[in-house]
């Protein structure tokens, strides 16, 4: 992930210290300087900016005013040489505060900050439960209880651990590999998927389930050898 940045700050020695401290940090990439918020603000509007290093104490225009008029979706990490102004920082919801001279150890640890958070956000969240149809009733299934899932034509079996009858539910294989996070689950034969994490045994190219064998067919055999091979 590449974070597009700027800089504020109206010191012109602290604007090439920041452009070098970004220019050697490989997941940041400079799209602006401005020697005022007043100068920035006419120009940030139209840009995509991911994480701004704004300086506090600017004429006309400083940088806690500024702050509260730049786009949500810009984090902002205040560099002053006023300690007083950290508190007032993270009450306009800042990431980070460095204080001045700024190393280039402090400026990296606020950028990993920035470069987290916008991981964290990027992600999809990932589903704990799923609602299948079975004798007319919806019933939950919570994915971590899921041991392997069989198809049989128009139906489909969910085995859990903790159930010695399978939920038999009117759905397709298709809808249900769709449904579930690939993350977690894998399709190893057009009639089976297993939960990953669940696999102890392989016997023979075959997943074992207490008593029962699932083949691998000849189509998944390269996907599933290589999942094996990561783990080994």
């Amino acid at each position: 992930m590449i974070l597009n940045c700027a800089i504020v700050d109206d010191e012109p020695l602290a604007l090439d210290l920041l452009e070098s401290y970004i220019e050697k940090t490989s997941f940041l990439q400079l799209d602006g300087r401005y020697s005022s918020a007043v100068q920035a603000m006419k120009e940030l509007p139209d840009k995509q900016i991911d994480l701004l290093f704004l300086d506090i104490q600017m004429p006309e225009l400083n940088g806690l005013e500024f702050s509260k008029m730049v786009n949500p979706h810009t984090r902002i990490v205040f560099t002053t040489a006023f300690e007083q102004y950290a508190i007032d920082g993270y009450r306009v919801n800042a990431l980070d505060y460095l204080l001045k001279p700024i190393s280039y150890v402090e400026f990296l640890q606020a950028a990993n900050k920035a470069l987290q958070w916008f991981e964290r956000s990027t992600k999809p969240e990932e589903i704990e439960s799923i609602y299948v149809k079975s004798d007319y009733k919806l019933v939950q299934i919570e994915l971590k209880k899921i041991l392997y899932i069989e198809g049989l034509k128009d139906y489909i079996k969910i085995y859990t651990e903790d159930n010695t009858r399978p939920v038999l539910s009117l759905m397709s294989m298709k809808a249900m590999e769709e449904l579930l996070p690939s993350s977690r689950f894998m399709r190893i034969h057009r009639s089976f998927i297993v939960q990953k994490d669940k696999i102890r045994i392989v016997d023979r190219g075959r997943i074992v389930f207490d008593k029962t064998y699932i083949p691998v067919s000849d189509s998944y055999k390269q996907v599933f050898q290589a999942y094996l091979d990561e783990r080994s």
